[in-house]
């Protein structure tokens, strides 16, 4: 890669680091985990720079970091337990914990969908242009993910 490239890349990663960094932990709800789909994330970023860089970067990092989360959920889907008690992440505000412990009920496609929706703001449309799916799916999984989350944060006297 060129140094111009490079330069290119180093900056879009500086612009969009925090904005990912808590798209990742709210799909994992887990410090370590959002760390990891993060690098994981800009490193496969980096590997398609030059074919990526023209287009919308942010997009294909977003949908690269969606099916990474996806594939490995997908692969982890059996518990392993222990008699050790595991360590907890630092929590800042009680509020968004009690958020992300609410979206980790939700089918990771649902979690995807309301996250990219409600939390990043984005349209249907583009919603479903990063997940793959097509609007309609996208409006089927946020209302389902919603109409879940509902009583669970009013459990918590949230809402």
């Amino acid at each position: 890669m060129r140094s111009s490239e490079e330069a290119a890349y180093v900056e879009f990663v500086d612009a969009t680091r925090a904005t990912l960094h808590a798209y990742a932990w709210l799909l994992t709800a887990d410090a370590h985990a959002a760390e990891d789909l993060l690098q994981e994330t800009y490193v496969r970023l980096y590997v398609r720079w030059r074919r990526v860089r023209s287009g919308r970067p942010l997009a294909y990092a977003r949908r690269t970091m969606s099916n990474l989360h996806t594939d490995r959920w997908r692969k982890g889907r059996r518990e392993r337990l222990t008699d050790e008690v595991p360590e907890t992440a630092y929590r800042d505000d009680p509020s968004s914990t009690d958020l992300v412990r609410a979206l980790q009920q939700l089918s990771p496609r649902q979690r995807e969908c309301v996250v990219l929706r409600h939390y990043l703001d984005q349209s249907e449309k583009d919603t479903a242009a990063e997940l793959g799916v097509s609007v309609g799916a996208v409006k089927s999984y946020t209302s389902a993910g919603l109409a879940a989350l509902r009583p669970l944060l009013r459990e918590e006297r949230h809402v």
